[in-house]
């Protein structure tokens, strides 16, 4: 595969940073990564004036400090990092800064990490994953090694559905896992004037729901990929494709965004988005197809 070749990761110099480049170094094969950008943002890298002139020695340069903080947590990963990398330490805002440098080195792929609880990063997080115009790859906070087995694809007969299932298939000839697409269908409200059952409507709903799934992989010439079809009743739809994602012991959910390159407000479909603030357990990659949101992001620098 060659989508992911210049990989930007954010950090934050918490202990989640080492989770992160562990996790990325056990991915770097897998997505042919070819480089990474370790990038920090601090507010303001300017050691106050009168602590600066009081204690001439007492450091160095801060941006200089953290570079080597985390290139120490770079090295102390069990096998070395055989993909070149780059640290970058910069000023300002978080959500801005990591836009702009990962236009200006052309990152093809942004990497987050999700805390176990909910942290004040969140928001940044969620607005980097509606924002950032190319694929994201969300990581929890787990300390196991990322094997990819089992991928988990919610798909709707999009081309978004088409671009995940072609990315899962590369990632399981490299890992020799499986694949598990899932699709939500439900019955009309209006059912019942129809003369039958909800159990009669639902019956009909799920045939049309696999027939459907039929012809998308007919017409898009992939494989018979195993699907299960849920019934959308009361929950929504993130609510239950976590809850589809744990039972199948998900390691990696591929979810396309369904993104509107029309809307500055709204980049990202409605489940994609829940998921990205919901979901702190699970590894999660939100595709965008090429381009999507690219005027948008282009408009808010002008470079």
């Amino acid at each position: 595969m060659n989508q992911f070749k210049k990989v930007m990761v954010g950090l934050d110099l918490s202990h989640l940073d080492e989770i992160l480049i562990a996790q990325t170094k056990s991915l770097s094969s897998i997505l042919d990564i070819e480089k990474i950008y370790f990038v920090h943002v601090s507010k303001n890298l300017i050691l106050p004036e009168q602590v600066s002139q009081a204690y001439p020695d007492l450091i160095a340069p801060i941006d200089e400090t953290i570079k080597t903080e985390i290139r120490h947590e770079i090295e102390k990963v069990d096998q070395a990092l055989s993909v070149p990398y780059e640290i970058l330490v910069k000023e300002g805002n978080a959500q801005d800064t990591m836009l702009r440098w990962s236009k200006i080195k052309d990152i093809d792929l942004l990497v987050l990490g999700r805390k176990k609880v909910k942290s004040l990063s969140d928001s940044l997080v969620n607005n980097l994953a509606q924002k950032y115009p190319h694929p994201v790859l969300l990581l929890p906070e787990n300390e196991q090694i990322l094997e990819i087995k089992n991928i988990l694809l919610p798909i709707d007969f999009s081309n978004h559905s088409r671009v995940s299932i072609l990315l899962a298939r590369e990632i399981i000839e490299k890992t020799n896992g499986k694949i598990q697409c899932c699709h939500l269908y439900e019955v009309p409200k209006g059912y019942s004037k129809t003369g039958k059952s909800f159990d009669e409507f639902n019956a009909i709903m799920l045939e049309n729901a696999k027939a459907d799934y039929s012809n998308f992989l007919r017409q898009n010439k992939l494989p018979e990929i195993p699907c299960t079809f849920i019934l959308k009743q009361k929950k929504d739809e993130a609510d239950n494709i976590m809850k589809q994602a744990k039972l199948n012991q998900t390691d990696l959910l591929i979810i396309g965004s369904r993104g509107r390159t029309k809307s500055a407000a709204i980049l990202l479909g409605s489940v994609a988005e829940k998921l990205v603030s919901s979901n702190h357990e699970v590894p999660m990659l939100v595709m965008k197809e090429d381009g999507e949101n690219m005027s948008f992001f282009e408009a808010l620098f002008k470079i």
